[in-house]
């Protein structure tokens, strides 16, 4: 089952990697907008990196610092890793992870087209990443880890690889009750972000026992219907797991910057049709996630606490 659930994520977001939606499609930025970004933001980075297909701006909670190394799960179109680019400065890089190979063509056309010098890309699963152990300042996602069938494995993975102290900044979509029976079933939902997503309090357990600590949830207050906004396109995301996992630079991907204008998929009308007989916001939430990983081991930190 989970092999089907990732297949048809892998299916529907390569038909939107390779879809004519941009910034230039109102709908499309309207719901960028709608979960955080400004203009300004947008108007900044390849009108190809925004497909919205959003829930919230990472790069808006993450303090992202010149110098640092930026990870972001689920990559998509690079909207996130453009954005942290002129952040991080020449001494940093912004690394991109994503499963979908249409997705990473997309990017890396996006990177050459903007001139980025610090950025790279990577066809990988987010539940093993191909990245030294502490070797990562910040890892950043915008609405994917809700799409992994197992979230503590990838939690763990992103404690690997943080260095002491390192942080994650994450939009995502979390619930704040459990979903309708139709739309816990429906691939639709899933695939939408909805489906697989955790209890916000389960949500917490699993970054705490992983190793973080200083974890905050915080319900960003955003209309999940927003999404309605973009017409015949799918709906939030862009999913990273994969069976193909290697280590790949930006200069292997960028190959083609040629952009086939195809058919989106049927998702965003399946997902328009469940939000219009559910109250979605009664139950999920678009929210900011912000954890810290521990300086010490759990161990040492339980010791410290009785002393």
């Amino acid at each position: 089952m989970a092999n089907e659930v990732l297949e048809s994520v892998r299916l529907k977001y390569g038909a939107v990697a390779e879809s004519s939606l941009t910034n230039d499609n109102p709908g499309v930025q309207a719901v960028a907008e709608a979960f955080g970004y400004s203009a300004s933001d947008l108007a900044s980075i390849p009108a190809g990196a925004n497909m919205g297909l959003s829930c919230g701006n990472p790069t808006a909670i993450a303090s992202i610092r010149p110098g640092e190394t930026v990870v972001d799960l689920g990559s998509g179109g690079g909207l996130d890793v453009f954005l942290a680019s002129p952040l991080v400065g020449p001494g940093g890089k912004a690394i991109g992870i994503d499963m979908t190979q249409a997705m990473i063509d997309r990017a890396c056309a996006n990177a050459l087209s903007g001139g980025y010098k610090n950025v790279e890309f990577h066809l990988a699963t987010i539940d093993q990443l191909p990245l030294a152990d502490e070797s990562v300042d910040c890892v950043i996602s915008n609405c994917v880890i809700n799409l992994v069938p197992d979230k503590p494995v990838v939690f763990r993975e992103i404690a690997r690889v943080l260095k002491p102290g390192g942080r994650l900044a994450i939009s995502d979509i979390a619930l704040k009750a459990e979903l309708p029976s139709e739309v816990a079933t429906s691939m639709a939902a899933y695939v939408g972000c909805i489906g697989g997503a955790l209890l916000i309090e389960d949500y917490r357990d699993g970054l705490l026992a992983a190793g973080f600590e200083y974890v905050e949830i915080v319900d960003s207050g955003a209309d999940l219907n927003a999404y309605a906004k973009v017409e015949n396109s799918t709906a939030c995301c862009s999913p990273t797991m994969d069976d193909s996992i290697g280590e790949t630079s930006v200069s292997q991907f960028c190959c083609s910057t040629s952009q086939p204008a195809h058919t989106p998929s049927s998702l965003h009308r399946d997902l328009a049709d469940l939000l219009s007989k559910y109250d979605i916001n009664a139950v999920a939430a678009s929210v900011k996630v912000y954890a810290v990983k521990a300086k010490l081991p759990q161990i040492s930190q339980n010791f410290a606490r009785q002393g």
